[in-house]
């Protein structure tokens, strides 16, 4: 059955064709990888081509120097794959080490919570491996918006102000490049990265006698030039977001041993359908765990745009949630339990009418309980250190920026969804021999003793990137994710059931409003929870929103276009035909495609 639909409820329309379809969070990207597949790249050419692109037009958003996993399936192989671009913690990251200096948990910004940076080194492997065009062919689109300039965002301009303190007195890197003279550039100046142009150039016109030899000179050029700015730049202390000075431990020998890696994916089927995420390193199964939950109910119950869909969801999202952060982690983790039907049963008989304010994980069997530590509230909107955490609109709505997204789909069926993130400008002083930041990905590991996600050398932090395949009779069909943080899973989730059950288009689920609970433990520093919190898009409409209250949920309104940044791109296996839709909220999302 369909869910009920209001009118006119796409602000553009779901795009068909059945060339190839680019999606992603910024036109320059979404331009470049239609470029790549118009003149004969395939999927993976043009999503890496978007992926360089995305590292520079929305620098408070990713980096070089960041994280990317991405889910795939190839024409050949329909067999849904997990491109592993998430670093590890160096060698030297020990939980005794931070603890010595006297910390309770990883600081949400400076180059001591920096991962190992993984996401270039995963987009030259999936170009290797994957694709079918020169290096130089996938990074001239990068290169010619490094060297020659592009028009900064406004929304890039608005973040620094709130860092010019910060970038001042003790970034001073970061200020050279962001703030010449002490002014940031005005909304919509060109700009360019010449010290990330240059390095980008080099590793175009690295000598091989094949395409795989090529780019394996490009990924060793990467590593020496990074590596030396790595030891030159971050040997001295510096501020982090605690307050306090201290020098990183990451080195040249970590990024040198760094090599992405494939993985199976974790999958369920869901009303027919097989859903497929990252491994519980990353929080991909906690929407496997909320869908199976909410497989119990009937099809007009999961309306996200009632009040008893919103209570639903949002119910399923915080079980699955508390799991998440009881049991999820770089470790060996019981998937097989936690997504059995016996399981999920026992989860949905725990909701009830009213929301819940508990943090309740389940018990796994033989599996010990060691709950993360809990702090109620949040920050008020900029009272945060500056350059903390990963922006998002979590808590009140407010829209500071987070992460990227691209999904691309060829004729012959390559289709690619990718979560570039990490390494923004506000995460880690600037390393001008490069042009870019380090990530602080390891601020979402634990201090404590013995949880699955406590901080250890060479083991992967668990992230919150978790781009989204959806398969039918063994078919890859749709290709989805958004930027978000905590909020990657709830965004996709009403998606996934206003297309799979309701009968939306691409287009009009994107931009059906959205919502998120935030009575879940944030992943990000300073990690708090706000026990019943729901935050809405106010295009839910008054009744809706009046009826959550009335169940507990403590609603703040977020404005009507205001949560997600969903995209997806699709593929008919019967017919052939292509779609692709994008997020109208921050005019910055589109998509292409013929």
């Amino acid at each position: 059955m369909s869910f009920t639909k209001a009118p006119d409820l796409a602000t553009r329309p779901t795009l068909r064709g059945h060339y190839g379809m680019a999606a992603s969070t910024h036109w320059l990207a979404t331009a470049a990888a239609q470029s790549v597949l118009e003149r004969g790249g395939n999927a993976f050419d043009a999503a890496a081509a978007g992926g360089f692109v995305l590292h520079i037009v929305e620098p408070h958003l990713n980096g070089p120097g960041g994280d990317m996993p991405a889910i795939f399936a190839t024409a050949e192989d329909p067999q849904p794959r997990v491109l592993m671009g998430q670093g590890p913690a160096p060698a030297k990251a020990s939980t005794e080490y931070y603890q010595s200096l006297g910390m309770d948990s990883v600081p949400g910004a400076g180059g001591l919570a920096a991962a190992v940076p993984a996401a270039t080194e995963a987009w030259l492997a999936l170009v290797r491996d994957h694709g079918v065009l020169p290096l130089s062919e996938v990074l001239e689109y990068a290169i010619s918006y490094a060297e020659e300039g592009h028009a900064v965002l406004p929304r890039v301009v608005q973040t620094l102000p709130g860092l010019k303190e910060l970038f001042e007195e003790h970034w001073p890197t970061s200020a050279n490049h962001w703030l010449p003279g002490g002014e940031a550039p005005k909304p919509w100046q060109v700009i360019t990265n010449p010290a990330y142009g240059a390095l980008l150039r080099e590793m175009a016109e690295a000598p091989g006698d094949s395409r795989e030899d090529q780019i394996e000179a490009a990924r060793k050029i990467w590593k020496q030039k990074l590596g030396a700015a790595v030891e030159k730049n971050l040997e001295t202390p510096h501020r982090h977001a605690d307050g306090k000075d201290y020098a990183p431990v990451i080195t040249a020998a970590d990024i040198d041993e760094f090599t992405p890696s494939y993985e199976e994916a974790a999958t369920i089927t869901f009303r027919g359908y097989t859903i497929a995420k990252t491994g519980p390193w990353g929080q991909g199964p906690a929407l496997l765990q909320a869908l199976k939950i909410l497989e119990g109910y009937e099809d007009h119950q999961l309306d996200p745009s009632t009040e008893e869909g919103v209570h639903l969801i949002s119910e399923a999202i915080k079980l699955a949630f508390a799991d998440r952060d009881t049991y999820y982690g770089d470790t060996e983790v019981n998937l097989e339990y936690l997504l059995s039907e016996e399981y999920a049963a026992t989860r949905r008989a725990l909701i009830t009418e009213k929301a819940s304010t508990e943090f309740r994980p389940g018990d796994l069997p033989g599996v010990d309980k060691i709950l993360p530590p809990l702090q109620e509230g949040s920050p008020s909107p900029g009272t945060a250190p500056a350059g903390t955490g990963e922006p998002t609109v979590a808590k009140t709505g407010e829209t500071k920026g987070d992460t990227c997204h691209i999904d691309i789909v060829d004729a012959a069926g390559n289709i690619i969804s990718a979560t570039p993130s990490g390494g923004w400008l506000q995460s880690s002083p600037h390393l001008p021999e490069v042009g870019f930041p380090l990530g602080t990905r390891l601020q979402m590991n634990l201090l404590e003793p013995g949880h699955p996600a406590t901080l250890a050398p060479g083991k992967r932090p668990r992230t919150t990137l978790t781009p989204t395949l959806v398969l039918k009779d063994g078919k890859p069909i749709i290709a989805l994710g958004t930027p978000g943080g905590d909020q990657q899973e709830q965004w996709q989730l009403p998606m996934l059931l206003r297309v799979l059950i309701g009968g939306y288009t691409l287009q009009e689920a994107i931009d059906a409003p959205n919502f998120h609970t935030t009575s879940i433990l944030g992943s990000f520093y300073p990690r708090t929870i706000e026990p019943g919190g729901l935050v809405v898009e106010d295009r839910l409409g008054d009744e809706v929103i009046s009826g959550l209250e009335a169940r507990g949920h403590k609603v703040k309104r977020a404005g009507d276009w205001a949560l997600g940044r969903l995209s997806a791109v699709s593929r008919d296996p019967e017919t052939g035909q292509l779609h692709a839709g994008a997020n109208p909220r921050g005019d910055q999302g589109y998509a292409a495609g013929r």
